[in-house]
């Protein structure tokens, strides 16, 4: 009998307005996978996530989570379920030291490993630095800050948006080697990315969205370069 997936999206859309921004959208995340979502600047990438999440509204039944329908409901009723965002450009608190910045992503009191301990033991280097303004640390380190940040909310869902944007490619390899520890200590996710060759590298599953449509999904092992191009581009 298959497993249940931890999330499942069902024939999801979502508006800004009477903008439709994504339409009859599937998707489904095994528990301990990582599942890779690509697509040009504009396909609907970041508004999945962002409506995942509860910053879009959506009909309860089209998400469903860990066996509960959660769509529409409040962001933070959502982290206390164990889903966790690490946004697009980061978004630390500009004012707030490292710590402060980690601490806050705990404020929900749900239990698990992720403790500061725990983020000092996956990031050593934000332990160094954990009393300095976070945006005085580089763009990876920030990107550490903001990964450890969605954790300390021990989440069972991760969802990252565009991890690797701005980094260089040497950071982008560091960080999504620590990705692939986290889930290997049982967390799931599910990952943003332009860049098609890293998504392949780390994903198990692989959705490509075009116009807030999917046009491709399958397991990255199977899909070819020549089929991820003409979905991403729609050709």
């Amino acid at each position: 009998m298959p497993e249940t997936p931890l999330l499942a999206v069902r024939a999801l859309e979502a508006f800004y307005g009477d903008f439709q921004a994504l339409y009859g959208v599937d998707i489904e995340v095994g528990r301990g996978r990582i599942v890779a979502v690509i697509g040009a600047n504009g396909a609907g990438k970041s508004t999945l996530l962002n409506t995942l999440v509860g910053l879009n509204s959506a009909p309860r039944e089209t998400i469903c989570f860990d066996g509960e329908a959660i769509g529409g409901l409040a962001p933070h009723d959502i982290v206390k379920r164990g889903l966790a965002l690490v946004p697009e450009g980061r978004r630390l608190f500009a004012s707030l030291s490292v710590e402060e910045n980690l601490v806050i992503g705990g404020q929900m009191g749900r239990r698990g490993e992720w403790t500061l301990a725990r983020i000092y033991e996956l990031f050593a280097i934000l332990k160094e630095r954990r009393q300095q303004p976070s945006m005085s640390l580089s763009g990876g380190q920030q990107q550490m800050v903001a990964i450890g940040r969605a954790l300390m909310s021990n989440p069972t869902l991760l969802l990252c948006d565009e991890l690797s944007l701005g980094l260089a490619p040497i950071v982008v390899k560091e960080i999504y080697g620590y990705l692939r520890a986290v889930v290997a200590g049982g967390v799931s996710a599910v990952i943003v990315e332009q860049d098609i060759g890293q998504a392949l590298k780390i994903a198990d599953h692989v959705y490509c969205m075009l116009e807030g449509r999917v046009a491709l999904s399958g397991p990255a092992a199977s899909l070819t370069r020549e089929a991820i191009a003409a979905a991403y581009f729609g050709v």
